[in-house]
């Protein structure tokens, strides 16, 4: 339960505040004064205050302006007498969380202190929440060991301190947005608010008032004015996602913004002054883009100037088992009930040799699915999408010398059929896959050296 601080100096109206919070399972301590909370306070940070307002060592206005100096989540409840009613909302305009009247109704005690209670849980978790936010897209949380991936923090170190617009671009699925994150909270803009609109997902029509905001009868159904991303976003970051979708009279609105800082809402005359960051991510070549006219040329130069390039992962091959542990790990903390112990070997070996064109996206899907399929502590090949499992494995170079009196390259390829369809027990399909090449293709292959299907 709560606890609760509780200061009057009246020992009795004390004890009756004290005995009715004890009663509701509160953890109750008392103080006599406000010097004596205040030492309290500092030992024992209490969920919620109850002073009285007058006092004769320190006075609960005073106190309450110590305690949000030292913590600015204090939550302070001020007890007052019907005529000092004016001094105790004076105290709200401070910080204080309410007020009570004396003398002190039982009901509204209790209300009031429940309600201070739910705010402070909220505000801690609300705090809890943006720490962990914040730490799981600290930099040094990017799962990826490979060179192109400390490439990536390094630029993402170097720009982040900056107030300048950034251009995050790779293949869909490489993790723009995570970049984008973590270009945020490593900023002096971490405080702020990250807003993330996708150019490619909201219609022509409708993105310019979700961007800007509008006034009162801007248009049909209007009926009151609303603030746009920009004006949502002050003090922090917006990432344009998809930018290369953006329509081209939207990107000379854009261009504005980024050179003025000002944003004039749909149906409005006044330029509003932003101070946000904006980042922008495309999986599209904007370079030709600009040359093909889709794309505006100064729109162009204005965001090419700091670019983080993100590799599509079948460049980073060496980083696929690092992230198929974090998608497992991920999904064991969230379903402690099915945890999963590992990956064998043989099923981590497909996932590395698997060019994924959906990039990391798709490798995080494929380990959920596997999570949900598997029927054993292990995700093994057979757990897999088809598209996986079934690939051939490539073997790289085959340390094979040629004789100096040469060799029957068709003997050699008769026997490496046999050894596939031993493997396979003689099914055709089956040995195809193994040797990576159609069932036309082997069929052929048999009847051309008179391999009976079952040797």
């Amino acid at each position: 339960m709560p606890s609760i601080l509780v200061v009057d100096d009246d020992p009795p109206q004390r004890e009756i505040v004290g005995v009715i919070l004890e009663g509701e399972g509160y953890r109750v301590e008392t103080a006599g004064g406000g010097r004596a909370a205040l030492k309290a306070y500092r030992r024992d940070s209490f969920d919620v205050v109850l002073t009285d307002l007058k006092m004769p060592d320190l006075a609960g206005d005073a106190l309450l302006d110590a305690l949000i100096r030292e913590d600015p989540a204090a939550c302070v409840i001020m007890m007052t007498a019907h005529g000092t009613i004016a001094s105790a909302v004076e105290a709200m305009k401070k910080g204080a969380f309410d007020y009570l009247t004396k003398p002190i109704d039982r009901d509204a005690l209790l209300m009031t202190v429940r309600r201070a209670a739910d705010r402070v849980s909220l505000v801690r978790e609300n705090r809890r929440l943006k720490e962990e936010l914040e730490d799981r897209f600290r930099i040094e949380n990017l799962v990826g060991s490979s060179g192109r991936m400390d490439e990536v923090r390094q630029m993402i170190r170097r720009l982040a301190p900056t107030p300048s617009t950034v251009l995050i671009t790779g293949e869909s699925g490489t993790g723009k947005e995570i970049v984008a994150r973590a270009v945020h909270f490593a900023s002096p803009r971490r405080g702020g608010p990250f807003r993330v609109i996708n150019c490619a997902a909201i219609p022509e029509t409708l993105l310019e008032s979700e961007l800007f905001g509008y006034e009162r009868g801007a248009f049909t159904g209007a009926a009151a004015a609303h603030p746009g991303l920009f004006e949502a976003a002050q003090g922090g970051t917006v990432l344009l996602d998809e930018i290369g979708e953006m329509p081209l009279p939207m990107q000379a609105k854009i261009l504005r913004v980024l050179q003025e800082k000002e944003v004039r809402r749909v149906g409005g005359n006044t330029p509003l002054t932003v101070d946000v960051r904006i980042l922008a991510a495309t999986n599209r070549d904007l370079e030709r883009d600009m040359r093909t006219g889709r794309f505006r040329a100064d729109l162009y130069y204005r965001l090419c100037g700091l670019v983080i390039p993100l590799p599509p992962l079948r460049e980073r091959s060496t980083d696929v088992p690092e992230l198929a542990e974090h998608f497992l790990a991920r999904h064991n903390r969230e379903n402690p009930d099915r945890r999963i112990l590992g990956i064998t070997p043989a099923a981590m070996e497909r996932l590395v040799q698997f060019p994924w064109p959906g990039n990391v996206r798709q490798l995080q899907s494929a380990i959920e699915r596997a999570v949900v399929l598997s029927s054993g502590d292990w995700i093994d090949i057979k757990d897999l999408p088809a598209e996986i499992r079934e690939r051939p494995i490539s073997i790289g170079q085959v340390d094979f010398e040629i004789p100096d009196e040469g060799f029957s390259f068709e003997g050699f390829e008769r026997e490496i059929i046999f050894k596939a369809l031993r493997k396979s027990d003689g099914v055709v399909a089956r040995a195809a896959r193994l040797l990576g090449m159609s069932y036309r293709t082997l069929q052929y292959r048999l009847e051309k050296f008179a391999i009976k299907k079952e040797p």
